[in-house]
């Protein structure tokens, strides 16, 4: 299973719906929490090539972007696979 991580503000209902989704999966991840974690802004902006929304979801190397990229992976039937490569 690749490694996911995902930058995060609590405030962010995708946030939550992200973490449900790989949480349904049985999927782990590591969460940054850039509210209390501020001074990795820059990182997450550097890593999603500018991205400044949250979430920001990595999975592995790969940057997949934000819930509705990692949902529309889900849709195409895409998202397990990238998951196991």
């Amino acid at each position: 299973m690749q490694p996911v991580e995902l930058y995060t503000k609590p405030t962010c209902g995708y946030c939550h719906a992200a973490k449900r989704m790989l949480t349904a999966k049985g999927v782990s991840f590591s969460e940054v929490d850039l509210s209390k974690q501020p001074d990795r802004i820059a990182e997450m902006t550097k890593r999603a090539n500018g991205g400044r929304t949250v979430p920001q979801i990595f999975i592995g190397d790969i940057h997949v972007g934000g819930f509705d990229d990692m949902n529309a992976l889900e849709r195409a039937g895409k998202l397990d696979a990238l998951l196991k490569a």
